[in-house]
């Protein structure tokens, strides 16, 4: 079927890593495919139901004994299309034996479907019988005729279309068989990752409140260590100020002790001089 371009990425060396990934986590792309591949379906069935409300609008109605007729020529003719198409598949891989098995099968059928035709031929005018009556595959939902050829036959159930559906539909049912369990496994991996989830968000911020609280006692120890380093570079700038200034006070006490002394001693030599 034209679907388009396919949008995803189709490379060998991240299939490879998918692999890998999934052989270490589970992904459930399993129920992915199996939702993808019911839309593959669903859309068959409905053309198909389509096709067949179409049918049974435009083409005439046939009574119920040259239905059955015309129901039996249809079914050997798809058995002897199924059966051509899978010969020539095996000829082509090399199996000639089987291959060779499968054509004489095939030679029965030829015989009883030329039978059945007969029946349906006799069983209604022959201006009806011209008419090419159509059935609907229920596999891919297209059209086969009564009139069609072996070769036609062969063309539409060897063909990609009709082998994908089969493929589908095989693939559907695998799936399908173990949806319920593969549903509860993701509904169990869903809560215990919600749980995880949980628990990290509550480390996190248990981890954000200490932090923030460690956070603000740094400030405040450095603010504490920011004021000692001033205290202290105060103080010594006070030391070192007495420091320079004490030479200075020290020589200016013995200027003034000397100016007194010297003041005494000249005051005892007047009074001394005064009394002789």
């Amino acid at each position: 079927m034209d679907l388009g371009e396919c949008p995803k990425i189709h490379d060998l060396a991240l299939r490879a890593d998918f692999e890998k990934a999934q052989s270490h986590k589970d992904y459930f792309y399993d129920l992915d495919a199996m939702e993808h591949l019911q839309a593959f379906i669903s859309d068959c069935d409905r053309r198909t139901e389509a096709a067949k409300q179409r049918l049974a609008e435009t083409q005439e109605e046939l009574s119920a004994e040259v239905a059955v007729k015309a129901n039996n020529v249809h079914e050997l003719a798809e058995q002897i299309g199924q059966k051509l198409a899978k010969a020539e598949q095996l000829g082509e891989e090399g199996f000639v034996e089987e291959s060779m098995k499968l054509m004489e099968e095939v030679d029965e059928f030829r015989k009883k479907k030329l039978e059945a035709e007969q029946e349906y031929r006799n069983s209604m005018p022959a201006s009806s019988y011209q008419q090419q009556k159509l059935r609907v595959c229920e596999v891919c939902s297209a059209y086969l005729g009564i009139h069609d050829n072996d070769r036609r036959l062969a063309d539409h159930f060897g063909g990609k279309l009709h082998l994908g559906f089969i493929k589908i539909r095989e693939k559907l049912i695998e799936l399908e068989a173990t949806a319920e369990k593969r549903k509860e496994e993701k509904r169990k991996s869903m809560r215990d990752r919600d749980r995880d989830f949980e628990r990290e968000e509550r480390y996190r911020e248990r981890h954000r409140e200490q932090y923030v609280g460690g956070r603000e006692l740094d400030r405040r120890s450095k603010r504490h260590r920011s004021k000692s380093r001033e205290r202290n570079r105060h103080t010594e700038k006070d030391k070192d100020r007495d420091n320079r200034s004490r030479p200075y006070r020290s020589r200016s006490r013995s200027r003034d002790r000397n100016r007194r002394s010297h003041s005494r001693h000249s005051n005892s030599s007047d009074k001394k001089r005064d009394r002789d």
